[in-house]
């Protein structure tokens, strides 16, 4: 009898790590919608053609009304448009520097009117889809931190990794530094989520992780000929793993810039931990 029991004990528990991984993944995709659905209409308009308007003009369009229908449902509220919206102002200065004729990291081969310096706007909401995530992820998981290092120290991190963006093109590239230094802040913080209980993974593997998937969307969006680097415009090739440092940097920015909605409950957590 001992041994029939562990069975069904060891089955319920199956069932009910099962049950949770599902329940996990349907709050990551609900929380991942804005982007979800922009990647989906980006592989749509590659495979078909919309008559009128350019297929970039389409997409920018299409992303300001999936916003607009998040905020009418109350799925965002202001102050997180607000953030995102902050996140999409900076991402399309980044990207006007690095689409330039001298820098020339990545382009977009085909044409828009609604641009700017060369650079479509629906460029700064691939951008705000990682903001959206994180911040429809922090209510949706109810997430809450322990260890979280002290704010100031984020702040300076996130400001060095946005300037290096750029600063790396003419002076010294301290990616690597930055990695470093982002792993000494966050080493011990830990982030509680809850599913169906409440469970907790260094905060570290979860920008990682993170980043994989951001890293996965990349390579549909170049397939799908949204932008494109130097080494994919003649044959389409994967985008290189070595991608999976500059996004897990970027997600530091996306992470900081949402925070600031939450800083006060980052830190009567901690006191309370």
């Amino acid at each position: 009898m001992p041994a029939v029991s562990n069975l069904v004990r060891a089955e319920n528990l199956a069932i009910r790590l099962v049950t949770e991984l599902i329940v996990f993944a349907c709050k990551q995709a609900y929380a991942s919608l804005f982007g979800g659905l922009l990647l989906a209409f980006m592989l749509f308009t590659r495979f078909v053609e919309l008559p009128l308007l350019d297929r970039y003009d389409y997409i920018f369009l299409f992303a300001i009304l999936t916003q607009i229908v998040l905020i009418v449902a109350r799925l965002e509220t202001r102050r997180e448009v607000m953030v995102i919206f902050g996140f999409h102002v900076v991402a399309t200065v980044m990207e006007i520097f690095k689409t330039s004729e001298a820098i020339g990291s990545w382009n977009y081969p085909e044409h828009a009117y609604f641009a700017i310096f060369g650079v479509p706007l629906f460029a700064g909401f691939m951008y705000s889809a990682v903001g959206s995530y994180i911040a429809r992820a922090w209510k949706i998981l109810k997430l809450r931190f322990t260890d979280y290092p002290p704010l100031v120290h984020t702040y300076v991190l996130a400001g060095l990794v946005y300037l290096n963006f750029f600063t790396h093109h003419f002076v010294f590239d301290i990616r690597y530094f930055l990695v470093a230094y982002a792993v000494i802040l966050f080493r011990n913080t830990r982030v509680w989520f809850t599913v169906l209980s409440e469970r907790h993974m260094p905060l570290l593997l979860g920008f990682l992780l993170i980043s994989f998937f951001i890293w996965i969307a990349e390579n549909v969006a170049t397939f799908a000929n949204v932008w494109l680097y130097p080494s994919q415009e003649l044959l389409w090739t994967p985008v290189s793993l070595n991608k999976l440092v500059a996004w897990f940097l970027l997600m530091i920015i996306s992470f900081v810039l949402v925070s600031l909605l939450y800083r006060r409950t980052i830190r009567t957590e901690d006191r309370a931990a």
